[in-house]
């Protein structure tokens, strides 16, 4: 296996309407994401933050994997597979396999891009058709705001990850 590869990170416009906006400042974070990850090896990835918890890089990103099928909800197609179970609530950060590296980061873009294709064109008042974990109905306005509020607190973990791992620091 080879390093992940790097990425590219577009600034968010500093004016631009309201959905403009929220998808550029996701994007942004999901790219800053995969920028803490990049040139690093399976096993780097799968380093652990400090015992007892299970976070590391790879583990993120299998997390964030299954977060993005809040957006999910809006498209026809049955819900994917993911780590976690009713078995294993942590699945994605405990189960991690450097060997799985590569599928794993795969999985990540594949639930990005699905993602994207089911919110494309809709309006952000748009009422989700599964409730949130307290069976209350959500916007689309609020899924983007909460996918970028998520990304941006596991971001603040993957500098810090990133930084015990090789001493990489920035934004």
């Amino acid at each position: 296996m080879s390093p992940w590869p790097d990425i590219e990170r577009a600034s968010p416009p500093l004016i631009s309407d309201e959905r403009r906006s929220l998808e550029s400042w996701l994007g942004f974070h999901r790219a800053t994401l995969l920028m803490k990850c990049a040139g690093l090896e399976p096993d780097q990835l799968a380093i652990r933050s400090c015992p007892p918890s299970t976070l590391s890089l790879l583990g993120l990103v299998r997390h964030m994997t299954e977060v993005e099928p809040w957006f999910h909800d809006f498209d026809e197609e049955p819900a994917g597979e993911w780590y976690s179970t009713d078995a294993d609530p942590d699945g994605a950060f405990d189960s991690v396999d450097p060997s799985r590296a590569d599928s794993d980061l795969t999985a990540y873009l594949a639930s990005v891009e699905r993602a994207r294709r089911a919110v494309e064109g809709r309006s952000l008042d748009d009422i989700s058709p599964e409730p949130n974990g307290d069976g209350q109905p959500v916007s689309l306005r609020w899924i983007f705001q909460h996918m970028i509020e998520e990304y941006a607190r596991h971001n603040g973990h993957a500098d810090l990850l990133r930084e015990r791992i090789d001493g990489v620091t920035g934004d």
